[in-house]
């Protein structure tokens, strides 16, 4: 008999890319769950634990509050989550009327408020990883400011820079943006004290205190993604092909990891990424070999770099759903 795997806090806090500091006010303040004690009294949190929290992160995300979901138990919860998706359907059958249908100006908005949070989220490396799907709305230097300028623009979530975190700021950013305040939002902060970070957390936002790398921004907005999926492109034109993204180590990496929850499919995925990635390097070293099969092999390469990059992001889909954390 398999002997169950156990987690600590840290993993699970990767797992649900969430800082640990919320998983930890969650607990402290939800018992959201009963960890076993180690013998050096950490938390560990079995795969149980793991798709509960998961469940609840998800659910959060969507704009469920924690505090009517941490009584119920798993079926609720995922009766919840059924709920949830049935309604969303049901606004994009035809004939509902625009202001039930989700937005429709193609691309993610993200608003962002902080000069210094903005020139990071323009570098040309984050934009890379952010994709062409993620439009970004800003800078502006408070909540009253973006609602002013937005106006009617339509925006998908909101991303703001405070180093100091205050007693009241959630109420303060609601009141000066109304529009805003029902949005998805992550705070990116250095000081706060707990009863405003639970506050926080109580209403659904985000805490991401610095420094964070630019994976963890990235993977809060690839998690909203489960309300407003991004739509992305498969690159078959010439000069559209994307770099890989994960070489072999990473991808047997990403196997690995998936043997900690139930489902095996980031691992057939990263199996098959493989495969895919060796052939298109086969495909490209063809292209020299004969100048008569160079046309042949590059449009085999390009077809094949399609496919990899659609699987890429199928595995980060994937990885979502299960709680992994992908390498960047």
């Amino acid at each position: 008999m398999t002997e169950p795997t156990f987690h600590r806090s840290g993993a699970v806090a990767r797992m649900l890319r969430m800082p640990v500091a919320t998983l930890r006010i969650w607990e402290r303040r939800y018992a959201l769950t009963q960890p076993a004690l180690s013998a050096s009294g950490q938390r560990l949190y079995s795969a149980d634990d793991v798709r509960r929290l998961a469940l609840i992160k998800q659910l959060t995300d969507l704009g469920h509050a924690i505090g009517r979901l941490a009584p119920l138990d798993m079926a609720q919860l995922q009766q919840v989550a059924s709920t949830h998706a049935n309604a969303l359907a049901a606004t994009q059958k035809p004939g509902r009327a625009a202001a039930t249908a989700p937005p429709s100006h193609g691309r993610f908005r993200l608003v962002v408020i902080g000069a210094a949070l903005d020139a990071r989220l323009r570098r040309p490396a984050l934009l890379r990883r952010l994709g062409p799907a993620v439009e970004l709305l800003g800078p502006f230097e408070d909540a009253a400011q973006a609602a002013e300028a937005l106006g009617d623009v339509a925006a998908d979530a909101v991303l703001v820079h405070v180093p100091q975190l205050h007693a009241g700021w959630q109420a303060a950013f609601d009141a000066d943006a109304p529009a805003l305040a029902a949005l998805p939002k992550a705070v990116l902060y250095r000081f706060a004290a707990d009863a405003v970070c639970d506050t926080l957390a109580d209403a659904g936002t985000q805490l991401l205190r610095e420094p964070q790398p630019d994976a963890a921004i990235v993977q809060w907005l690839q998690g909203l993604s489960t309300a407003h999926p991004l739509k992305v492109t498969p690159a078959f034109l010439p000069g559209a092909v994307a770099a890989r993204r994960w070489d072999d180590a990473a991808l047997a990496d990403i196997a690995g990891l998936s043997s900690t929850i139930a489902c095996e499919c980031p691992r057939h995925v990263a199996e098959l990424l493989m495969q895919l990635s060796h052939f298109e390097a086969y495909s490209a070293e063809c292209e020299h070999r004969s100048p008569a099969d160079a046309e042949l092999h590059a449009h085999l390469r390009r077809v094949t770099a399609a496919c990899r990059a659609s699987f890429e992001s199928a595995l980060e889909y994937v990885a979502r759903h299960d709680g992994l954390l992908l390498p960047p």
